[in-house]
């Protein structure tokens, strides 16, 4: 199993190059309210000579296909081809709140993203008809053009991010790999099981299928302590959108603690930052992170290999602690860890 660091703004450069130097594999930064992902590793590019870099995870509905194409080549080309895609099709709230997009038919549309990526990036004159994409659109004599990057990056690996049946069924039968996120190795094992038959109905098999959770991560002797690092964070997720509709409100109510979503998620919308974090569980936090002592940390990626993770995002930007902090939990995970 390798190892993968996920960035975020503070620190990226300093963080990414101790990953590397640590022998992490992959340097990870997503599209969210805070940054960027192709700024982030457009800059983490630039300073790094032999970690690969992936978005994870662009969001579909921030750019036309042909803009991410046309990003994702420039950046392969920039980085020396250690560049490849993660997307995720969003949520409702990000998409039509953040970027003016309807929610509607999100497989279909990831089906039809993909599919006019991987000709893009092959070099092809692009003219698709779809039900959520049309190129050339409109009535003014636009014609059907190629990517003109050089050289072309060609069969650029692809993940999804994905929740649900349905979601990670087509994440197994039109990428290359699967990027999970606050999922526990139970919760892995049977992602695999949806993700193999989306590869059988592609006439595959999981073998090269990258499976790739991400997992806020804190190294530290006292359990509870590594937990309350992470509170803060857990309480910004549950509280975007409504508590029916939050997909960690939602994992939370699943797991039993119902009626402590609604209270963080009131607590939060009234400004109550501290409180809703202490109210978060240490049970949920501790069933979907690496937290404790090393020899802790390591039964626990253990679990995660055994599950079928072939790659584990390590998500130290989840922490409320300082760039040298972090650094510092980057080589607590290399030693306690178990990858190749």
């Amino acid at each position: 199993m390798e190892l993968a660091i996920n960035l975020g703004i503070d620190g990226a450069v300093e963080i990414a190059r101790a990953a590397e130097e640590a022998g992490f594999s992959i340097a990870l930064a997503s599209d969210n309210f805070a940054t960027d992902a192709l700024t982030v590793l457009s800059y983490v590019a630039a300073s790094t000579r032999r970690i690969r870099l992936m978005s994870g995870v662009m969001q579909i509905p921030a750019r036309p296909p042909a803009t991410t194409a046309l990003a994702a080549a420039s950046l392969a080309v920039l980085s020396g081809g250690r560049f490849s895609l993660g997307l995720g099709v969003s949520n409702p709230h990000v998409s039509e709140g953040w970027y003016g997009v309807p929610f509607d038919a999100p497989l279909g549309r990831t089906r039809e993203y993909v599919r006019i990526l991987r000709r893009a990036l092959a070099g092809e004159a692009v003219q698709v008809h779809g039900e959520h994409f049309r190129l050339p659109a409109g009535k003014h004599g636009g014609v059907p053009l190629a990517l003109a990057t050089r050289p072309l990056p060609g069969a650029m690996p692809i993940h999804l991010g994905a929740v649900g049946p349905k979601n990670l069924r087509l994440t197994g039968e039109i990428a290359d790999g699967w990027i999970g996120a606050f999922c526990s190795p139970q919760e892995v094992r049977a992602a695999v099981a949806e993700l193999a038959e989306g590869r059988s109905a592609a006439n595959a098999t999981m073998a090269g299928f990258d499976v790739l959770p991400c997992v806020t991560t804190y190294i530290d002797e006292d359990v509870e302590a590594a937990a309350d690092r992470l509170r803060d964070h857990y309480a910004k997720l549950l509280a975007v959108g409504s508590v029916d509709e939050n997909f960690f409100c939602k994992t939370l109510t699943r797991d039993g603690f119902g009626e402590q979503a609604v209270e963080i998620h009131e607590r939060m919308r009234a400004g109550d930052r501290q409180g809703a974090a202490a109210v978060v569980p240490l049970e949920f936090i501790d069933n979907t992170a690496l937290l404790g002592p090393p020899a802790r940390v390591r039964r626990k990626m253990t679990a995660y290999a055994e599950a079928g993770a072939t790659t584990l995002g390590i998500m130290i930007t989840a922490a409320k602690a300082d760039t040298i902090e972090k650094i510092t939990q980057v080589h607590a995970v290399k030693a306690a860890g178990i990858a190749a």
